[in-house]
């Protein structure tokens, strides 16, 4: 298992390999379909600093009384597939779901060094666990899919896909 820190660099991001299982720490992004148009509409002004970032995938639940969020599983990643090219140019290092990418993304992945992490899916509520810190910064009026800074600390995650291109689905 292998501790890594946001913001992902290249050097870290050039260690992890298909297949690897990482505890993430750091600050993370959510976003899904709705904002991701509206991100790609406007990527002068991102609402983060997208160099090093990651975004998961995921629309968070309202947080119970004494919670920092509500469930925040990860959600289908191949909707975002039309989004994720452009937003590795500009400098993403990786990004969190469930299921395939396109050949598309697997190849811009190659071309500008990021990954794709798999979060295992119908643990919402475990994974919450691991999110210390919650803030609403963008699009508010998106409910669950407005975007979300979290802190999280040792997120279970595995690589599915690395800069080399290897797909951990194609593989076993």
């Amino acid at each position: 298992m292998k501790r890594i820190q946001t913001p992902l660099t290249e050097k870290i991001i050039k260690t992890l390999k298909s297949g690897d299982e990482v505890l993430l720490s750091g600050i993370i992004y959510t976003a899904r379909d709705a904002a991701h148009k509206r991100l790609i509409s406007n990527l002068k002004k991102l609402p983060f600093e997208i160099k090093g970032s990651v975004i998961y995938y995921t629309g968070p639940t309202p947080a119970k009384p004494g919670q920092v969020i509500g469930s925040c599983g990860p959600t289908s990643s191949y909707r975002m597939d039309k989004y994720t090219s452009e937003l590795l140019k500009q400098g993403l290092k990786a990004t969190i779901g469930k299921g395939k990418r396109s050949k598309e993304v697997i190849d811009a992945m190659k071309k500008y060094k990021g990954i794709y992490f798999a979060a295992t899916g119908g643990i919402g509520a475990l994974l919450s666990k691991c999110v210390k810190k919650a803030e609403i910064i963008a699009f508010s009026d998106l409910g669950c899919e407005a975007i979300y800074k979290l802190e999280v600390e040792n997120m279970p995650l595995i690589v599915i896909n690395d800069i080399k291109g290897n797909d951990l689905y194609e593989n076993i």
